[in-house]
Protein backbone atom coordinates (compact mmCIF):
# COMPACT_ATOMS: atom_id res chain seq x y z
CA UNK A 1 0.00 0.00 0.00
CA UNK A 2 2.68 2.53 0.93
CA UNK A 3 4.59 1.77 -2.25
CA UNK A 4 1.55 2.63 -4.34
CA UNK A 5 0.74 5.78 -2.40
CA UNK A 6 4.27 7.11 -2.63
CA UNK A 7 4.38 6.72 -6.37
CA UNK A 8 0.89 7.68 -7.51
CA UNK A 9 0.44 11.04 -5.82
CA UNK A 10 1.45 13.13 -8.84
CA UNK A 11 -0.85 11.50 -11.34
CA UNK A 12 -4.31 12.84 -10.67
CA UNK A 13 -3.76 16.48 -11.51
CA UNK A 14 -1.80 15.79 -14.68
CA UNK A 15 -4.29 16.78 -17.39
CA UNK A 16 -6.05 19.33 -15.22
CA UNK A 17 -3.23 21.81 -15.26
CA UNK A 18 -2.53 21.55 -18.97
CA UNK A 19 -5.85 21.10 -20.75
CA UNK A 20 -7.32 24.10 -22.58
CA UNK A 21 -11.03 24.64 -22.19
CA UNK A 22 -12.80 26.71 -24.81
CA UNK A 23 -15.99 28.59 -25.39
CA UNK A 24 -18.40 26.21 -27.11
CA UNK A 25 -19.48 27.23 -30.60
CA UNK A 26 -23.21 27.14 -31.22
CA UNK A 27 -22.82 25.40 -34.57
CA UNK A 28 -21.69 21.79 -34.97
CA UNK A 29 -20.50 22.10 -38.55
CA UNK A 30 -16.87 21.36 -39.40
CA UNK A 31 -14.65 23.12 -41.94
CA UNK A 32 -14.42 21.13 -45.17
CA UNK A 33 -10.62 21.28 -45.30
CA UNK A 34 -8.35 19.53 -42.83
CA UNK A 35 -6.22 21.91 -40.78
CA UNK A 36 -2.49 21.42 -40.34
CA UNK A 37 -1.12 20.55 -36.93
CA UNK A 38 0.25 24.09 -36.56
CA UNK A 39 -3.19 25.57 -37.33
CA UNK A 40 -4.89 23.22 -34.85
CA UNK A 41 -2.49 24.08 -32.05
CA UNK A 42 -2.81 27.80 -32.80
CA UNK A 43 -6.62 27.55 -32.70
CA UNK A 44 -6.41 25.65 -29.39
CA UNK A 45 -4.38 28.48 -27.88
CA UNK A 46 -6.72 31.13 -29.29
CA UNK A 47 -9.80 29.47 -27.83
CA UNK A 48 -8.08 29.03 -24.48
CA UNK A 49 -7.44 32.75 -24.34
CA UNK A 50 -11.08 33.44 -25.21
CA UNK A 51 -12.25 31.05 -22.51
CA UNK A 52 -10.02 32.66 -19.90
CA UNK A 53 -11.44 36.07 -20.78
CA UNK A 54 -15.08 34.96 -20.63
CA UNK A 55 -15.16 32.42 -17.80
CA UNK A 56 -14.68 34.54 -14.69
CA UNK A 57 -16.03 32.37 -11.91
CA UNK A 58 -17.65 29.02 -11.12
CA UNK A 59 -18.32 26.59 -8.30
CA UNK A 60 -18.45 22.81 -8.50
CA UNK A 61 -18.62 19.79 -6.22
CA UNK A 62 -16.09 17.16 -7.22
CA UNK A 63 -16.14 13.48 -6.29
CA UNK A 64 -12.73 11.88 -5.75
CA UNK A 65 -12.34 8.10 -5.36
CA UNK A 66 -9.50 5.59 -5.22
CA UNK A 67 -9.92 1.81 -5.42
CA UNK A 68 -6.89 -0.36 -4.67
CA UNK A 69 -6.95 -4.10 -5.42
CA UNK A 70 -4.00 -6.29 -4.55
CA UNK A 71 -1.43 -7.14 -1.91
CA UNK A 72 -1.73 -6.87 1.05
CA UNK A 73 -5.41 -5.84 0.97
CA UNK A 74 -8.17 -4.31 -1.13
CA UNK A 75 -9.23 -0.89 0.14
CA UNK A 76 -11.24 2.12 -1.03
CA UNK A 77 -11.54 5.79 -0.18
CA UNK A 78 -13.79 8.64 -1.29
CA UNK A 79 -13.75 12.38 -0.88
CA UNK A 80 -16.06 15.24 -1.91
CA UNK A 81 -14.39 18.58 -2.56
CA UNK A 82 -15.92 21.98 -3.22
CA UNK A 83 -14.01 23.96 -5.83
CA UNK A 84 -14.33 27.73 -6.18
CA UNK A 85 -12.71 29.17 -9.31
CA UNK A 86 -11.98 32.87 -9.73
CA UNK A 87 -10.17 34.11 -12.82
CA UNK A 88 -8.10 36.52 -10.76
CA UNK A 89 -6.96 34.13 -8.02
CA UNK A 90 -7.39 30.64 -9.48
CA UNK A 91 -8.98 27.64 -7.75
CA UNK A 92 -9.55 27.15 -4.05
CA UNK A 93 -10.48 23.77 -2.56
CA UNK A 94 -12.55 22.81 0.46
CA UNK A 95 -12.98 19.19 1.58
CA UNK A 96 -16.66 18.55 2.37
CA UNK A 97 -16.57 14.86 3.33
CA UNK A 98 -14.39 11.77 3.20
CA UNK A 99 -14.86 8.08 3.86
CA UNK A 100 -13.06 4.76 3.60
CA UNK A 101 -9.35 4.24 4.16
CA UNK A 102 -7.89 7.14 6.11
CA UNK A 103 -4.46 6.32 4.72
CA UNK A 104 -5.66 6.64 1.11
CA UNK A 105 -7.57 9.84 1.91
CA UNK A 106 -4.48 11.45 3.43
CA UNK A 107 -1.75 10.06 1.16
CA UNK A 108 -3.54 9.95 -2.19
CA UNK A 109 -6.74 12.01 -2.42
CA UNK A 110 -5.64 15.00 -0.35
CA UNK A 111 -2.31 15.07 -2.14
CA UNK A 112 -4.10 14.94 -5.47
CA UNK A 113 -5.82 18.17 -4.50
CA UNK A 114 -2.51 19.63 -3.34
CA UNK A 115 -0.89 18.58 -6.61
CA UNK A 116 -3.44 20.49 -8.69
CA UNK A 117 -3.03 23.49 -6.43
CA UNK A 118 0.72 23.35 -7.01
CA UNK A 119 0.35 23.02 -10.78
CA UNK A 120 -1.87 26.10 -11.13
CA UNK A 121 0.86 28.33 -9.65
CA UNK A 122 2.87 28.05 -12.87
CA UNK A 123 0.37 27.35 -15.64
CA UNK A 124 2.75 28.29 -18.43
CA UNK A 125 4.91 25.27 -17.54
CA UNK A 126 1.99 22.85 -17.81
CA UNK A 127 -0.13 24.17 -20.68
CA UNK A 128 -0.69 22.20 -23.89
CA UNK A 129 1.48 24.49 -26.03
CA UNK A 130 4.54 24.20 -28.32
CA UNK A 131 6.67 25.45 -25.43
CA UNK A 132 5.96 22.20 -23.55
CA UNK A 133 5.03 19.64 -26.25
CA UNK A 134 5.82 18.39 -29.73
CA UNK A 135 2.68 17.76 -31.78
CA UNK A 136 1.92 15.44 -34.70
CA UNK A 137 -1.40 15.02 -36.49
CA UNK A 138 -2.44 11.33 -36.50
CA UNK A 139 -5.85 11.59 -38.15
CA UNK A 140 -9.52 12.26 -37.44
CA UNK A 141 -12.14 10.63 -35.28
CA UNK A 142 -15.65 11.17 -33.89
CA UNK A 143 -16.21 11.84 -30.19
CA UNK A 144 -19.82 11.85 -28.96
CA UNK A 145 -21.03 12.45 -32.51
CA UNK A 146 -18.69 15.39 -33.15
CA UNK A 147 -15.70 15.25 -35.53
CA UNK A 148 -12.31 15.65 -33.88
CA UNK A 149 -8.63 15.75 -34.75
CA UNK A 150 -6.23 13.28 -33.10
CA UNK A 151 -2.89 14.72 -32.04
CA UNK A 152 0.10 12.77 -30.79
CA UNK A 153 1.77 14.79 -28.04
CA UNK A 154 5.28 14.29 -26.67
CA UNK A 155 6.63 16.40 -23.79
CA UNK A 156 9.77 18.41 -24.39
CA UNK A 157 10.90 17.98 -20.77
CA UNK A 158 10.10 15.08 -18.36
CA UNK A 159 7.96 17.05 -15.92
CA UNK A 160 5.67 15.33 -13.43
CA UNK A 161 2.81 17.55 -14.65
CA UNK A 162 3.18 16.67 -18.34
CA UNK A 163 2.15 13.54 -20.25
CA UNK A 164 2.68 11.69 -23.52
CA UNK A 165 0.02 10.10 -25.67
CA UNK A 166 -2.99 11.14 -27.75
CA UNK A 167 -5.22 14.20 -27.54
CA UNK A 168 -8.59 14.55 -29.30
CA UNK A 169 -9.40 18.13 -30.34
CA UNK A 170 -12.92 19.13 -31.34
CA UNK A 171 -12.81 20.09 -35.03
CA UNK A 172 -15.20 23.02 -34.59
CA UNK A 173 -14.42 24.53 -31.21
CA UNK A 174 -10.76 23.42 -31.03
CA UNK A 175 -11.18 22.38 -27.40
CA UNK A 176 -9.55 19.26 -26.01
CA UNK A 177 -12.33 16.69 -25.60
CA UNK A 178 -10.36 13.57 -24.67
CA UNK A 179 -6.87 12.54 -23.57
CA UNK A 180 -5.38 9.04 -23.42
CA UNK A 181 -1.85 9.22 -22.10
CA UNK A 182 0.85 8.18 -19.65
CA UNK A 183 2.94 10.45 -17.40
CA UNK A 184 6.01 12.06 -18.94
CA UNK A 185 7.96 11.07 -15.84
CA UNK A 186 7.49 7.91 -13.81
CA UNK A 187 7.08 9.12 -10.21
CA UNK A 188 8.45 5.92 -8.67
CA UNK A 189 10.38 2.74 -9.47
CA UNK A 190 7.49 0.81 -7.93
CA UNK A 191 5.08 2.06 -10.59
CA UNK A 192 5.23 -0.13 -13.71
CA UNK A 193 2.59 1.75 -15.71
CA UNK A 194 -0.07 4.44 -15.36
CA UNK A 195 -2.83 4.96 -17.92
CA UNK A 196 -4.69 8.26 -17.91
CA UNK A 197 -8.12 8.79 -19.47
CA UNK A 198 -9.50 12.32 -19.34
CA UNK A 199 -12.68 13.74 -20.89
CA UNK A 200 -14.38 17.13 -21.13
CA UNK A 201 -17.96 18.12 -21.96
CA UNK A 202 -19.80 21.23 -23.11
CA UNK A 203 -21.44 22.79 -20.07
CA UNK A 204 -22.95 26.24 -19.82
CA UNK A 205 -21.37 27.34 -23.07
CA UNK A 206 -17.86 26.14 -22.15
CA UNK A 207 -15.84 22.93 -22.54
CA UNK A 208 -14.99 21.90 -18.97
CA UNK A 209 -13.47 18.79 -17.35
CA UNK A 210 -15.92 15.92 -16.98
CA UNK A 211 -13.89 12.96 -15.66
CA UNK A 212 -10.27 12.09 -14.96
CA UNK A 213 -9.37 8.41 -14.51
CA UNK A 214 -5.89 7.07 -13.76
CA UNK A 215 -5.15 3.33 -13.57
CA UNK A 216 -1.84 2.56 -11.91
CA UNK A 217 -0.11 -0.84 -11.90
CA UNK A 218 2.31 -1.44 -9.04
CA UNK A 219 5.32 -3.74 -9.60
CA UNK A 220 4.88 -5.48 -6.26
CA UNK A 221 1.25 -5.24 -5.29
CA UNK A 222 -1.84 -4.68 -7.38
CA UNK A 223 -3.78 -2.06 -9.31
CA UNK A 224 -5.16 1.28 -8.19
CA UNK A 225 -7.85 3.24 -10.01
CA UNK A 226 -8.14 6.91 -9.14
CA UNK A 227 -11.14 8.85 -10.42
CA UNK A 228 -12.29 12.44 -10.33
CA UNK A 229 -15.88 13.16 -11.37
CA UNK A 230 -16.25 16.90 -11.74
CA UNK A 231 -20.00 17.11 -11.20
CA UNK A 232 -22.06 20.13 -12.20
CA UNK A 233 -20.65 23.62 -12.64
CA UNK A 234 -22.39 26.68 -11.30
CA UNK A 235 -21.24 29.82 -13.06
CA UNK A 236 -21.29 32.90 -10.83
CA UNK A 237 -21.17 36.60 -11.61
CA UNK A 238 -18.80 38.78 -9.56
CA UNK A 239 -21.81 40.50 -7.97
CA UNK A 240 -23.33 37.22 -6.75
CA UNK A 241 -19.97 35.97 -5.55
CA UNK A 242 -19.27 39.14 -3.54
CA UNK A 243 -22.63 38.95 -1.82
Amino acid sequence: MRLFAAGALCLLALPLASTPAARADSADSVPATTSTVAQIVAQMQSHTLTRNEELKRYESLRHYAVHYRGFPASVDAKMDVEVDYDAASGKSFHIVSQSGSRFLCDKVLKRAVDSENEAQKDQSATELTPANYRFALEGRDTVDGRPAYILNVQPITPSKFLYKGKVWVDARDFAVVKIEATPAKNPSFWISQTLIHFTTARMGGFWLPEQNRSETHVRIGGTAVLTIDYGEYKELTPQIASR
